[in-house]
């Protein structure tokens, strides 16, 4: 991509700095003839005709030159700033990217419901990748997977390209790897021994009033997202004769990564016995597997019940 600018007469550089006043020659008759946008049209033409010098290209500083058509003498300032980056929106100032940033932060930012890469990496895997065997348990190439990562983070405009034209394995495992890079789980560390409470309840009515208020106490962008990827995994498992891949394996994909232990949690467990830890995987699983197993929920519905229930077991 080419910036050009015409400076005005003994006016300030692209810097700042102060400009030498530039002496323009033009023939007597000819003024009409050469100014404006024609006199501009032929410039651009010209500089598009030049070849590019491969050093110029690689400084952001801008380039002063002179170019004479017909007499004229037009002094002008140049630089050169690469497609990848002209195609970048302007990110946020307190936060940049979608990896590793709250969900919040993302949701706000995007003015949505739900991360845009969430939306567009279900839609992919919804459109070519539902039928595909062992989808979301098969790794993606890690380079694909990491190409994808920048794009979004870059907020690329070329994303949806990219996406046609990416492995699907390389997509399911770039979602998964959003959610497993969050600061917290989707879930929450604050809600996480509730879950691991929650879970382990035997009476069937008592486990359903805990783990529905559970989902009432996420933060809306949380509960939102979860929902939305909770019904694609739902939909995913409906192929299960094709894609060998039932709400168990799914659950068993996505239940560490959705919720786990904090940080602190995390480090306690290691100086326990590996099978506690066992344990705690395979409850992280049956949490999501008891929501996949669910009959459809309704977000409205969730925030119309208003009664509170205990998580005391």
């Amino acid at each position: 991509m080419t910036e050009v600018l015409v400076q005005p007469e003994g006016g300030p550089g692209p810097g700042g700095e102060q400009q030498p006043e530039r002496s323009v020659e033009e023939p007597e008759g000819k003024r009409a003839l050469n100014t404006g946008a024609r006199l501009w049209g032929r410039v651009r033409s010209k500089l598009l005709r030049q070849k590019l010098d491969p050093q110029a290209v690689q400084t952001k500083n801008w380039h002063m030159d002179v170019i004479e058509m017909n007499g004229i003498k037009v002094e002008f300032s140049m630089k050169f700033t690469s497609r990848d980056m002209s195609l970048k929106r302007t990110p946020s100032k307190k936060q940049t990217g979608v990896f590793g940033v709250k969900i919040s932060v993302v949701t706000k930012r995007e003015r949505s419901k739900v991360p845009y890469i969430v939306r567009q990496c279900i839609e992919e895997v919804e459109k070519r990748g539902i039928e595909e065997v062992g989808i979301y348990r098969i790794s993606g190439v890690a380079t694909d997977i990491q190409a994808l990562k920048a794009v979004f983070d870059a907020n690329n405009k070329d994303i949806l390209v990219m996406l046609s034209d990416m492995d699907i394995n390389a997509i399911a495992g770039t979602l998964k790897l959003y959610f497993r890079e969050l600061p917290e789980p989707l879930l929450t560390d604050r809600l996480y021994p509730a879950f691991m409470e929650g879970i382990a309840l035997s009476d069937p009515a008592a486990k359903e009033n805990c783990m529905m208020h559970l989902l009432r106490s996420l933060p809306d962008p949380n509960l939102i997202t979860f929902l939305f990827l909770l019904e694609h995994l739902k939909r995913v498992a409906e192929k299960e004769p094709i894609n060998k891949m039932s709400l168990h394996n799914l659950a068993t994909v996505f239940g560490p990564t959705l919720l786990r232990p904090s940080e602190g949690e995390s480090k306690a467990h290691l100086t326990l016995a590996s099978d506690i830890w066992s344990h705690d995987v395979m409850a992280q699983v049956q949490v999501l597997l008891y929501y996949l197993q669910h009959p459809p929920i309704s977000f409205t519905e969730l925030k119309r019940n208003t009664l509170y229930f205990s998580t005391d077991v």
